[in-house]
């Protein structure tokens, strides 16, 4: 088994990735909704000896990503005036909610692929505060929308992917003054990927 665990390789996909602001702050300025979402998306895979067994893409819902997407919802379904400034402020109540994440899963063994199934579930999602504990999710759904509308919003969601929305809770805060580096890391009894959200890239 020692030697099993041994053989599976954690590698990182994409560029490096870019810095980001770990704050609870609203944004001042709203960014374009795309570069957004992929400015705050993180992804690594898992292989094994033969195969890939794991490939996972979170995007943190971070205020700003909360701000691009308000900005880009308003203007789908042309709200002006008060209506507009209530879409902003749903937005700005869900940014202060539980912490929230759109993790996008595929495993080489579809039975594998159940993070929703609580203890249960093969694969568990977690987050890492600075000194290495663990957090564990207040809930995690899968999202049943359509497809092509995760893929609209979430470009990274692949074609054999299933989409889940993670949750945190607010009992270990996760952004603010002196927070350097989030941590998500999803494992098994395979081995684990670590996904992180840095405020540099040191």
């Amino acid at each position: 088994m020692r030697a099993l665990l041994v053989a599976f390789l954690l590698v990182a996909c994409g560029a490096p990735t870019p810095p980001v602001r770990l704050t609870e702050e609203w944004p001042t300025s709203v960014g374009d909704y795309e570069d957004v979402t992929e400015m705050w998306t993180r992804s690594a895979r898992m292989r094994g000896e033969y195969q890939e067994a794991l490939e996972v893409a979170a995007t943190f819902k971070s205020p700003e990503w909360h701000a691009a997407y308000a900005e880009r919802d308003s203007s789908a379904r042309a709200l002006v005036g008060e209506a507009r400034e209530q879409r902003i402020a749903q937005g700005k109540a869900e940014a202060a909610g539980p912490y929230e994440f759109e993790v996008m899963v595929t495993t080489w063994d579809r039975r594998e692929n159940d993070l929703d199934r609580g203890t249960k579930a093969i694969w568990k999602v977690r987050m890492l505060d600075e000194e290495g504990l663990e957090i564990e999710p207040l809930e995690v759904i899968k999202d049943k929308r359509p497809p092509v509308i995760v893929r609209t919003e979430f470009p990274a969601f692949g074609q054999f992917a299933t989409a889940y929305i993670v949750r945190f809770p607010r009992t270990k805060p996760l952004l603010g003054p002196g927070v350097q580096k989030l941590r998500m890391r999803l494992s098994s009894a395979r081995g684990g990927v670590d996904l992180i959200w840095a405020t540099s890239n040191d």
